[in-house]
């Protein structure tokens, strides 16, 4: 809010996206490392023996909150339309 009262009004922001971005990935696991700094998130295809990293995200510690709050959001949302998801076992063995 501006003055602690008044709501800011919201801007509109355009945004692009490139064609490979457009395609996706695949992600079956998720690393995470952090430092005091940010957050660092590896989405890996993991294909037994081995994984590949799909995608790596580099973000803030206080946008990554709003991130989690927005995928909270967005599942509660998608579970009252489809109904609750089970959870996937975990994976049976470690990943270096």
């Amino acid at each position: 809010m501006a003055d602690d009262q008044t709501p800011r009004p919201q801007a509109e922001v355009n945004i692009k996206i490139g064609d490979d971005e457009l395609k996706g990935a695949y992600s079956n696991l998720l690393r995470i490392a952090h430092t005091s700094e940010e957050f660092i998130l590896d989405f890996i295809n993991l294909v037994p023996p081995q994984g590949v990293v799909s995608a790596r995200i580099i973000t803030s510690p206080g946008h990554l909150k709003r991130i989690i709050r927005a995928l909270q959001a967005n599942l509660e949302r998608y579970e009252k339309t489809h109904g609750e998801i089970r959870e996937a076992p975990e994976p049976e063995r470690t990943v270096h």
